[in-house]
């Protein structure tokens, strides 16, 4: 959104919003989404959207046109626009994140990730290595690591210049800028001169079979980057790769945690199991889906 700000009467943005209100039951859309729409274009407060104490003010400022923001409402009620590419941003964990359509939608489960590589990250040593999170997109985890992990080196890898520069952006905003470094690239490709050196990886990676892509909310697959969601026929082309690449990254006993689809679990465990990593784990999300792997590579002299 531009940084430009227009001016608005509270009558007439109450106006709008009642209307929105309305067309969005109408149209199965959660009314909910007008208002923290409103939270993050008209800078009004959870008190004042609930009280509708702004009614009476003579002048709200907004940062954009309110033709404008009715036109993208539109687009949310008739078109699917999802409502963060609306407003440009949406929250993750601590964080404010830009997002665009050229990123995912960071979602809430995926917070598990980080809180899982604190619980993993054992030794004082693990937490000051170098990490990497891979198909980093929006940048939400390496931000992450880079806020749970303060003296660790993150590096950020993605093959989408237009995601990296909103990742970029979102370091910076977040006070990160100087400490993730980025990198465009396919997965580890661009680290190949840290190779055995990483205490650890996370990464979101496609995981959706391609048939079932196109079956997925309008909000998702009409808008959503399918680069960052098309996982192969079964899914699982992206997490084979990573299972198979990353012995040769990760030091001796470096952690390998990803996200993946409800269902794949078992096989996610058996790929582990067939390559050089031990304890194995599988961690269900706030829902109760088996959602994360975590696995160590072996250590020297470690059986299976």
């Amino acid at each position: 959104m531009a940084d430009k700000e227009w001016i608005v009467s509270g009558l007439r943005l109450i106006q709008w919003r009642n209307a929105a209100i309305i067309a969005a039951i109408a149209t199965d859309v959660s009314p909910v989404e007008v208002d923290w729409l409103l939270q993050e274009v008209a800078g009004l407060d959870r008190l004042a959207l609930r009280l509708e104490s702004f009614k009476d003010w003579p002048s709200i400022q907004l940062r954009l046109p309110l033709e404008d923001l009715e036109d993208l409402w539109q687009k949310r009620l008739y078109d699917r626009l999802p409502v963060q590419y609306i407003a440009g941003v949406t929250p993750w964990r601590n964080f404010k994140i830009a997002v665009s359509s050229a990123v995912l939608i960071p979602r809430p489960e995926t917070e598990s990730l980080i809180d899982l590589a604190v619980a993993v990250a054992e030794t004082e040593e693990m937490r000051q290595g170098h990490w990497a999170d891979l198909g980093t997109g929006s940048g939400v985890l390496a931000l992450g690591l880079a806020d749970v992990f303060p003296n660790a080196i993150i590096h950020a890898v993605d093959c989408s210049p237009q995601a990296l520069a909103i990742a970029q952006k979102n370091a910076r905003s977040a006070g990160f800028g100087q400490r993730i470094r980025f990198y465009e690239g396919e997965w580890w490709q661009p680290l190949e001169s840290l190779k055995g050196q990483f205490s650890g990886m996370v990464s979101n990676p496609p995981y959706i079979p391609s048939s079932t892509v196109l079956t997925l909310q309008p909000e998702v697959v009409n808008h959503e980057p399918h680069l960052a969601l098309d996982g192969g026929a079964d899914g699982l082309d992206c997490i084979r790769h990573l299972i198979d690449i990353s012995l040769e990254y990760l030091k001796p006993g470096g952690v390998w945690l990803i996200e993946m689809m409800a269902g794949q679990a078992d096989e996610v465990r058996e790929l582990l199991q067939q390559g050089s990593y031990h304890n194995i784990q599988i961690h269900a999300d706030f829902a109760g889906i088996e959602r994360f792997a975590v696995a160590y590579r072996k250590e020297l002299g470690v059986r299976s």
